[in-house]
């Protein structure tokens, strides 16, 4: 995108209050989204986050170290005018969730799975009144229309922005369990090792593949800073230095 082949022009970037929110502005020039949107967010929290990423740009600009501009850009640009759509598609991992689909065998990867899933899903059956079922195999068996219909309309009610970093909390999991876990305060560490716990049992076993090992980092980078985007979306202060 075009907006993203600028060099740096400017000498600082800052937050400012507006009436509709928080935007950030290079010296006095006001940051616009890639579709030419007002970048506005709610929270100054978040504002100072995004003007620190432009902050610590160089001579070009490289987005894959702007976390919080991109997802900010997405919440603005996409998720706001398909909220319904995105709200649907994210609900749609609780009839699918990673932690209710169980090995059988061999054993051991059987009980690593209850000792680390099972509390996951005890804490959403408590914490979100919704319980969903484990069952054993690959084959999708159906959860409760009504659990489901809660879990729905839970997603539903986020905001664009808190969407947008749902999205990514749920899609790099596979798991709505574990996405609703990481925006309630869980450690963040243990809840990506949860949703890696097929994989890593596997490296075990056989050894860690250094493509596969590469690409899991990259994920876990990016779990890391949805987390981070998330509590800045719910206005509460994120260390830019520290994912949560």
């Amino acid at each position: 995108m075009s907006a993203w082949a600028m060099k740096r022009f400017w000498t600082e970037a800052r937050s400012e209050k507006t009436e509709e929110g928080w935007r950030v502005l290079l010296d006095d020039r006001p940051i616009r989204t890639p579709a030419k949107a007002p970048l506005i967010v709610p929270h100054a929290a978040f504002a100072d986050a995004i003007a620190a990423e432009w902050d610590k740009q160089e001579e070009a600009i490289d987005p894959s170290v702007m976390p919080v501009t991109r997802s900010a850009n997405a919440a603005i640009d996409k998720v706001r005018h398909q909220h319904a759509e995105v709200a649907d598609m994210l609900a749609a991992y609780g009839d699918s969730d990673l932690l209710c689909y169980r090995a059988e065998t061999p054993a051991d990867l059987v009980a690593r799975q209850a000792a680390i899933w099972d509390p996951y899903l005890d804490w959403a059956a408590d914490a979100l009144a919704a319980r969903l079922q484990p069952r054993t195999g690959i084959m999708h068996a159906a959860q409760d229309p009504a659990t489901l219909a809660r879990l729905r309309e839970k997603v539903h009610a986020m905001d664009a922005f808190g969407l947008a970093a749902f999205h990514d909390l749920v899609s790099l999991t596979g798991s709505l369990v574990l996405g609703f876990a990481a925006t309630h305060g869980f450690a963040p560490e243990p809840v990506w090792a949860a949703s890696r716990l097929d994989e890593d049992y596997q490296a075990e076993l056989w050894g860690e593949d250094e493509e596969a090992a590469e690409m899991a980092a990259h994920k876990r980078a990016a779990f890391l800073d949805a987390g981070r985007v998330w509590r800045l979306s719910r206005g509460q202060a994120a260390d830019i230095d520290r994912p949560w």
